[in-house]
C-alpha cells in the first residue's frame, strides 16, 4: 500500500518543546507531512548513527534552530542518501559571538574562523529558513548564502495557547505594564528599567519576568523604585495566562545589531493574546504593521525616555487599552498567524512539494 504523504526528519539534539519547533512540526502536519525524529547521541557522528540505526528513508531532512553543530553530519547523510536539506538557524552563532557578546573582535582570527565554518554550514543547505527579512538579508549578504535558497518564515505564536481573553481593567488600579525575557542585552532590560525611574505618567507598575545574566544588575538599578517589580519565570503554559492579566506588553529595546533584526516571540505572542506592545522599531516589520498607530507603538531603541512617553500616553486612558488590543489582535490575524506561516513553510519546501488546505 502506498501513500502520498511525505516524511519529514527532524534531526539533532534540538528541543521539540520549544515554541520556534511546536510552530512548525505543526505547520508540517496540517501541510501533510509525517515529521520523524532523530535525536543522535553525539552531534558530530550523527550520520555514522543514522547508518546503523536503518533510519526510515525521508524526503526531507530538517536541522531546528540553534542547532548548528548537528548540521555537518545531517548534510552528509542528506547527500549520501540523495536528500534535500533545509536548516532553521533562526540566529547565527557568528553574529551571537561577534556582535551580540562581543566575545571576539569583528576582524580577530576566531572571528574570521567562525565567520568561515558557519559561511561553509550554511551554504551546504538547499533551503535555509530566516525568521524575518533581515535575517535572511544577513544570511545572504554576510553568510554567502544563495538568495534563492533562503526563505522567511516568521516565528508567530500558537494559536491554541495564545488567545484574546480580554480582562476589563480595574477602576482605580495601576496599570499594569510586563517584560518576560532572558535578560540579555538584545532585550535592552536596562531600558525598561531607566523608563520607570523617568516615568511621569499616570500610576503604573513595571513587572520583569524571567533571568538571565542582565537580571542582578537590573535588580540593583531599580532598588529606588517602589514600582517596579520582578517575577520568577514560569511554564510555557502559564505564559498566556500572564499575558492576559497585564495591561501592556514590552517588546524588546536592545541597541546590538540583532536587535534590528528580529522580531521577538513576545511580541508575536502578546499581539495574539491581544494585547498592546510597546517594542523598538525596526525594518524587520512590514511597512503596514509599521505605520499601523495603535496595537503596536514603536520607539527608538535605547531611548527610555521615548519608552516612557510612549507607556504614559496608553496609561493616560486605561479605558482604551481594550481598543489597543483588538488592533493588536487584527495585526497578528493579518501578518503573524499561524495560516500565513503555513504558507511560508509551504513556500519554502523544495518543490512546493505540498498542497495547502483550502
Amino acid at each position: 500500500m502506498t501513500t502520498d504523504r511525505k516524511r519529514v526528519l527532524w534531526w539533532g539534539r534540538f528541543d521539540p518543546d520549544y515554541s520556534r519547533n511546536r510552530i512548525l512540526r505543526q505547520a508540517y502536519g496540517t501541510l501533510g507531512w509525517e515529521v520523524i525524529d532523530f535525536h543522535p547521541l553525539l552531534s558530530r557522528t550523527a550520520d555514522i548513527e543514522a547508518l546503523l540505526r536503518r533510519l526510515p528513508a525521508p524526503d526531507l531532512v530538517h536541522v531546528p534552530c540553534f542547532r548548528q553543530r548537528d548540521i555537518a553530519a545531517a548534510y552528509r547523510h542528506a547527500r549520501r542518501h540523495g536528500l534535500q536539506l533545509l536548516i532553521d538557524p533562526l540566529i547565527s552563532a557568528y553574529d551571537k559571538q561577534v556582535f551580540e557578546r562581543k566575545k571576539f573582535p569583528e576582524h580577530s582570527t576566531q572571528a574570521d574562523r567562525l565567520l568561515r565554518e558557519e559561511r561553509k554550514l550554511f551554504q551546504s543547505a538547499n533551503v535555509v529558513l530566516a525568521d524575518t527579512s533581515e535575517h535572511a538579508r544577513f544570511f545572504v549578504e554576510t553568510l554567502g548564502v544563495a538568495r534563492e535558497k533562503v526563505h522567511v518564515v516568521y516565528v508567530g505564536a500558537e494559536d491554541a495557547l495564545f488567545t484574546p481573553a480580554p480582562v476589563p481593567h480595574p477602576p482605580n488600579n495601576p496599570v499594569e505594564v510586563l517584560f518576560y525575557g532572558s535578560f540579555i542585552p538584545l532585550q535592552g532590560p536596562q531600558v525598561i528599567i531607566e523608563a520607570a525611574r523617568l516615568y511621569q505618567g499616570p500610576p503604573v507598575n513595571w513587572v520583569l519576568l524571567g533571568s538571565g545574566p542582565l537580571l542582578d544588575d537590573c535588580k540593583k538599578k531599580a532598588e529606588r523604585l517602589p514600582n517596579v517589580t520582578f517575577e520568577s519565570w514560569l511554564p510555557y503554559t502559564d505564559l498566556p495566562d500572564r499575558i492576559r492579566r497585564a495591561d501592556i506588553l514590552l517588546g524588546v529595546f536592545g541597541t546590538t545589531q540583532k536587535a534590528q533584526r528580529v522580531i521577538p516571540n513576545k511580541v508575536f505572542q502578546a499581539l495574539a493574546c491581544g494585547k498592546p506592545v510597546v517594542t523598538c522599531s525596526a525594518p524587520t516589520y512590514d511597512t503596514p504593521v509599521s505605520e499601523v498607530g495603535e496595537g503596536i507603538i514603536f520607539v527608538a531603541a535605547g531611548r527610555p525616555d521615548e519608552l516612557a512617553n510612549a507607556v504614559g500616553r496608553l496609561a493616560i486612558n486605561p479605558l482604551q487599552l481594550q481598543h489597543h488590543g483588538r488592533a493588536s489582535r487584527a495585526i497578528y490575524e493579518q501578518h503573524f498567524s499561524f495560516k500565513r506561516i503555513e504558507k511560508q513553510l509551504a513556500s519554502a519546501l523544495p518543490n512546493n512539494c505540498c498542497a495547502l488546505r483550502n
